[in-house]
């Protein structure tokens, strides 16, 4: 079976470590009942039932875990809800702890963590839903089980989409949904409460919907744009090193960032105001002074390794354009 991924830049991330999910009920740390696919832990769903739901349930921890689930993507939607209890969370660089009755939305180019780095007590539900993206551009595929209006499911996809706020309050009513939905999975038996399920999982994007209207929340149509997906290429880069040191071509960039190479170029110099290779070049520079200032103990060759850089000669060159000085001069003055 295939297992779902994530692939970012070089660097393949699994949708979440599931084996800890799979290793924490059999040692009697947690109880843990889902309804899922691919390599998420639970029953397994028929592949006609819920087309579009990877997994659906819920976790109940009675005391601290020696586990958590490290920085991953997803490969679709998640919503999770916190009903008892406290964990930490993390969305990109921000943290914070769940409280109950918090609502966490998490978009498939979200990298999160649940955890710092184990979880606490508490009972934690969730939902994974596959809208066919994996990037902010992408236009969403909702499963065709969703009865809401058009207009209903374009509103809701806009307040998912343009707005990223990633910790919400709930409202009573998804509080009673999730609680719903999790005794629905409980009770399943080969797939005898998925008729049940089809109709909780759209009261809760309804009640979701609800809640986005209750709060007015503010849209911002550029975090769905083609701009937002190359400007999270190239934050990624600048952040990540083994992912800035890839052996990238303009070609392997754009398809990174599932556009074609002409729209790469443009966005990129939308954002840089120079060619992507010759912003790849600046950030590998700028990665390279930073490190030889913090490592004095890597030899110039090592930085220039590590940085992506496959010649000290070009290397040298380059960084003495960029700074005014030989790396070996940059590091000691």
């Amino acid at each position: 079976m295939r297992r779902p991924i994530y692939q970012e830049h070089g660097k393949t991330y699994q949708a979440a470590n599931c084996a800890l999910l799979v290793q924490a009920p059999a040692r009697g740390r947690v109880q843990l009942t889902a309804l899922a696919r691919g390599q998420y832990p639970g029953k397994k769903l028929d592949r006609r039932a819920l087309p579009g739901v990877k997994t659906v349930g819920f976790w109940d921890a009675h005391c601290a875990q020696d586990w958590g689930l490290d920085w991953h993507h997803n490969e679709g939607i998640e919503l999770t809800f916190l009903e008892r209890g406290g964990i930490a969370y993390a969305v990109d660089n921000r943290r914070c702890r769940l409280r109950p009755d918090d609502l966490t939305v998490a978009r498939p180019w979200q990298r999160h963590r649940v955890g710092d780095p184990n979880i606490g007590a508490g009972r934690l539900h969730w939902l994974i839903l596959d809208v066919g993206v994996r990037r902010p551009h992408q236009p969403w595929q909702w499963p065709s089980w969703l009865v809401l209006t058009e207009k209903d499911l374009r509103e809701l996809t806009d307040g998912l989409r343009k707005n990223e706020r990633p910790v919400w309050r709930a409202t009573p009513e998804i509080r009673h949904c999730f609680q719903r939905i999790a005794a629905a999975v409980e009770t399943d038996r080969a797939g005898s409460n998925i008729s049940r399920l089809a109709v909780l999982l759209n009261d809760l994007l309804v009640l979701v919907l609800e809640m986005f209207r209750q709060q007015q929340i503010k849209l911002d149509a550029s975090l769905a744009s083609t701009g937002r997906t190359v400007e999270l290429f190239w934050a990624d880069l600048r952040k990540n090193l083994d992912h800035l040191a890839t052996a990238w071509t303009v070609e392997s960039m754009a398809r990174q960032c599932g556009l074609g190479v002409t729209h790469f170029i443009h966005y990129s110099k939308q954002l840089t105001n120079t060619t992507p290779i010759l912003h790849l070049n600046q950030c590998r520079l700028e990665a390279a002074a930073r490190m030889l200032k913090a490592n004095p103990q890597r030899s110039v060759l090592e930085v220039t390794m590590a940085c992506g850089f496959n010649s000290s000669q070009y290397f040298a060159t380059l960084f003495r354009r960029q700074f005014g000085k030989t790396p070996r001069d940059y590091r000691q003055g």
